[in-house]
């Protein structure tokens, strides 16, 4: 009995600390401070780090653990969504019973401890797509997906803050890399080619396409070799292997049974002064003008769900589609840094995906 009401004291004591923290504004950053303030991370730029993302982290993780308390619809109560939601109080009291960094030994046993953070993070996206899959399992079938705006919106700002939190804690790990690669700064890469990204990442859907049907199109990639931009790899990376990987499906089925030449994906790389836009062009039979607007919402996805063949929902392989969350979240990445996600439609013959990438760098991150 009175382990039960300890219990239930420390849950209401923390309950309250993340209501404390999580009424705090945080502080959003620039990849162009990002870089500067990087450039030579010296033991006392790392500890002011350390102090800053003691504070930020605690503030960003609690504005996310309260609103995973009060979702409509009943997603709050999903087992999916309670675990992930355990994940961010988890990570909250960590944060909370770290002490005050003072010196060099606390600013490397912080920095071990954000890590774990983040690899306890790694599987919230596709939790919480397993969440949002088993709400729309118990939904009244005459439900109007409209309705769901506000899960929507929701979904936007928790995916959105998830982003900054990575690049936070990510960016912060990469500077005690005691032998950066050239030209990296932290996370950044500040002579990134958007090519040879673009070249990986579609190679890396190929082999997916190839997994899933036994065949992949061809992709043809234009541009200049030798450009070069700052920016962060692994999102461009991302953003790219969802958008081929949406295009290389499309063809790939438009084309299953015909005898006509299979169209290769087209990828146009555009250096511009103020953007640098990746356009990626199908010949996939395109979407109907009243689809467009479902495909950057949660609840949509023209694929097979996968939870009909493993209701785990979890697992490590990399699914060709289905979850419905690939484009949202690749548009959230782009905007995170100050760029955009357009689809553009020509129904019975493809889409033109344009990507468009910040390069003045200088925007700030569009905090929730």
């Amino acid at each position: 009995m009175a382990l039960k009401h300890a219990a239930e004291n420390f849950s209401k004591s923390l309950k309250e600390e993340v209501r404390r923290w999580g009424s705090m504004k945080p502080t959003g950053v620039s990849l162009k401070y990002m870089m500067e303030f990087g450039s030579r991370p010296k033991d006392k730029k790392l500890l002011i780090s350390a102090q800053f993302l003691l504070k930020e982290l605690s503030i960003r993780i609690a504005r996310r653990a309260m609103e995973l308390e009060n979702l409509p619809y009943g997603l709050s109560l999903k087992p999916a969504v309670l675990k992930v939601r355990n994940w961010y109080l988890d990570s909250f009291r960590d944060l909370r019973s770290c002490p005050e960094i003072k010196d060099r030994d606390n600013e490397l046993a912080f920095t071990q401890m954000i890590k774990m953070i983040k690899v306890r993070h790694n599987n919230v996206v596709p939790a919480m797509a397993l969440g949002v899959q088993q709400l729309k399992k118990d939904l009244d079938p005459n439900f109007v997906p409209e309705d769901l705006q506000e899960i929507h919106q929701f979904l936007d700002r928790f995916y959105l803050s998830r982003i900054g939190i990575r690049m936070l804690i990510g960016q912060h790990v990469a500077l005690h890399d005691p032998d950066p690669e050239p030209g990296c700064i932290g996370q950044i890469n500040t002579r990134l080619s958007p090519m040879q990204v673009a070249r990986i990442a579609s190679e890396d859907a190929r082999c997916i396409c190839f997994r899933e049907y036994g065949n992949a199109p061809e992709l043809n990639i234009y541009g200049d070799p030798n450009f070069t931009f700052p920016y962060v790899p692994s999102h461009l990376h991302l953003m790219i292997f969802e958008l081929v990987k949406n295009s290389l499906r499309a063809v790939q089925e438009r084309f299953m049974s015909s005898d006509k030449d299979v169209p290769p994906i087209r990828i146009i790389v555009a250096d511009g002064i103020e953007d640098v836009t990746i356009k990626i062009s199908d010949e996939g039979g395109g979407i109907p003008r009243s689809g467009l607007p479902k495909i950057f919402t949660y609840l949509y996805s023209t694929a097979k769900n996968p939870l009909d063949e493993n209701q785990e929902g979890l697992s490590e392989a990399v699914i060709m589609a289905g979850y419905g969350y690939g484009l949202p979240i690749s548009r959230l990445y782009a905007r995170y840094f100050g760029g955009d996600l357009q689809i553009i439609s020509m129904e019975g013959y493809g889409t033109d995906a344009y990507l468009h990438l910040s390069r003045l760098g200088d925007s700030q991150e569009p905090l929730p």
